[in-house]
């Protein structure tokens, strides 16, 4: 029991908590999407905890995500995807199982889906599987709002004549099990080194943002020895990836003092993730589906799965570096626990708003229906007879 001290000898071992590492996705791959849709009357969505406790205030325009997303015009969703946050089967969602007036040309054997608006041969998505890297590999915020209008402009020309409206997006993850999955993953030999990490007009110098490892890559590394790195960017990479680098210096640690630049960046990229048009969590499959679809007024084919094992398995992990990973990762932590309850109360919200909008037509439905039984029988039976929206109306407010 807890407080009292164990009798035996020898120390016990610490105990290990078995962590998920790695997001299995519904399987979709580029080419013809297979399955079969769900009737649109289903509700495949969980119903809202009434017992949530709400740990942050948000005001309802926070809350409201109802966008006028206009695809036959000039409006563009850029999705920006951080490493292992389960990005790729979103995008792959994003391309493949979105019902769309003219789909997505996806191919077989082609990295790259073509996304054309209905009305003209230009693209309404910036990510991954539709325009590819084209603000380098796994693009940040920073990044992106300085390179994507100056990319679709070159892409296309003709729309230079309107300004676009870009809706940004992206997915969070619990930081502990993205921290583990990125290190499963360097451990089989990714790199990301072809990142730009472009900051105010520059990449940083080797001084900036020094290697933790001598060679082609970093596989066959420890958990130990990815977590001793002091320059490892899976430390706080969600933060660092959502806020306004420019405003700590970039990468340059001795342009204001730590604890200082820590807030700065936090705070920032809690203002860009209120900002967003939309986020998901990797850990709310269904939820996230549900926002989205809400979000854009865009329907998926197919529902999203949440899978309770993964294609990695588990990772065995004691508390003691449980603990170690939630303080490399303390920014991510307080910006997971921050994103989750705004997450949480959108859902909450939107869901609640609907339910109410589906009894007030009920209502308005089974009151219709009373005041047509209502009428007299030969005024019911008269064909060329119809009732008075003053009539219908006064036997509405008499039932």
């Amino acid at each position: 029991p807890p407080g009292r001290r164990s009798k035996a000898r020898s120390p016990a071992p610490p105990a290990c908590r078995r962590v998920r590492v790695e997001y299995a996705g519904p399987g979709l791959s580029l080419g013809a999407p297979g399955g079969r849709a769900p009737p649109d009357d289903l509700d495949l969505f969980p119903t809202p905890d009434p017992h949530y406790e709400k740990k942050y205030y948000f005001p309802v325009r926070e809350l409201e995500r109802s966008l006028r997303f206009d695809m036959k015009g000039d409006d563009v969703i850029v999705f920006l995807h951080i490493q292992k946050t389960g990005g790729t089967t979103f995008g792959r969602h994003l391309v493949q199982n979105v019902r769309l007036e003219v789909p997505c040309d996806c191919r077989p054997g082609q990295k790259k889906c073509t996304c054309y608006r209905p009305n003209r041969r230009e693209t309404w998505l910036f990510s991954r599987f539709s325009t590819g890297w084209s603000c380098g590999l796994h693009a940040d915020w920073t990044e992106l709002t300085n390179c994507v209008p100056g990319v679709l402009d070159r892409r296309d020309p003709a729309a230079l004549r309107t300004p676009r409206k870009f809706y940004y997006i992206t997915l969070l993850r619990d930081p502990v099990s993205r921290y583990l999955s990125e290190w499963r993953h360097v451990q089989r030999g990714a790199t990301w080194k072809t990142s730009l990490h472009m900051c105010d007009g520059r990449t940083p110098t080797p001084e900036e943002l020094p290697p933790c490892y001598e060679g082609t890559d970093w596989s066959g590394c420890t958990l130990q020895e990815f977590m001793d790195c002091p320059y490892n960017l899976a430390n706080n990479r969600q933060v660092r990836m959502l806020a306004d680098l420019s405003l700590v210096g970039c990468y340059n640690l001795s342009f204001i003092p730590e604890g200082k630049r820590a807030q700065l960046l936090l705070e920032s990229a809690k203002k860009n993730l209120r900002g967003m048009a939309f986020f998901g969590l990797t850990e709310f499959q269904r939820k996230t589906q549900y926002l989205f679809e809400r979000t854009f007024n865009l329907k998926f084919i197919r529902p999203f799965m949440q899978y309770n094992s993964t294609r990695a398995g588990g990772v065995e992990v004691d508390e003691d570096t449980i603990r170690r990973i939630e303080e490399l990762n303390d920014l991510d932590m307080q910006l997971y626990d921050y994103a989750k309850d705004l997450f949480q109360q959108r859902y909450q919200y939107k869901r609640q708003l609907e339910r109410r909008e589906q009894r007030l037509k009920s209502r308005e439905e089974r009151l219709l229906h009373r005041a047509k039984e209502a009428l007299p029988r030969e005024d019911a039976e008269e064909p060329g007879r119809v009732p008075t929206e003053d009539y219908m109306s006064h036997i509405i407010e008499k039932w």
